[in-house]
């Protein structure tokens, strides 16, 4: 059943992007905290955050009832709710968002624009700052004293997947963590100071990619 016109008016469609090919170490992540089906490296992927939140599970539904597509993740949160849907085929990825824009009776561009609330690079990381958050509820590799860190901040949250998936495409970086719930997407991977630059480039460029087609108003 389709959704009431009366309720897609409440749904704000606050995240949607589409990632073509999951890279090795974001797969493995998304695997550690999966609810669902595990993505593996090389699948599509689709993230999709919306507010209120508990409209996602209706659109989860419709997704996974029109397609083949296997979901990952669902987070239903107080304001916002979140759902990453993944599949070996790109088409069958590309289809499922489709079907869920039309029941939202919105596209591409009705999407919320991604600003970047921090990005930075922290060189020679001390011994006690990495240990610190090597102690932190984090799923990725752990931080080595000595190496850049990269730490990267969005907002919608969810776009913070997509970054990382394309800085870990750029650049020779571990993954230490990515949270892509809440109010702000936080990421951080280590490298040299050469590898964390251009990872920090490539999540900027990809920040610019999705506003190419997004809301052009402001985040309220």
């Amino acid at each position: 059943m389709s959704m009431l016109a009366a309720d897609r008016a409440r749904v704000q469609l606050r995240t949607f992007v589409f990632i073509d090919a999951l890279q090795p170490q974001l797969a493995s992540y998304l695997g550690t905290s999966s609810q669902g089906f595990l993505p593996v490296p090389g699948d599509a992927c689709m993230w999709i955050e919306v507010a209120p939140g508990m409209a996602v599970h209706r659109l989860s539904d419709i997704a996974l009832k029109a397609t083949n597509v296997r979901m990952g993740e669902q987070v239903v949160e107080r304001a916002f709710g979140s759902m990453e849907i993944h599949y070996r085929n790109q088409s069958e990825v590309l289809a499922a968002g489709d079907i869920i824009l039309e029941q939202l009776g919105a596209t591409l561009e009705d999407r919320l624009p991604c600003r970047i609330a921090w990005a930075e690079n922290i060189r020679a990381v001390t011994p006690d700052h990495a240990t610190l958050i090597n102690r932190q509820l984090r799923r990725g590799s752990m931080l080595l004293p000595g190496k850049t860190l990269f730490i990267f901040e969005c907002e919608p949250a969810g776009y913070v997947v997509y970054a990382a998936n394309e800085a870990e495409k750029a650049a020779n970086v571990t993954l230490v963590d990515v949270k892509p719930f809440g109010n702000f997407g936080r990421l951080m991977m280590m490298g040299s100071e050469a590898e964390a630059a251009e990872a920090l480039a490539a999540a900027e460029r990809a920040v610019m990619q999705i506003n190419r087609r997004a809301r052009t108003a402001t985040l309220d």
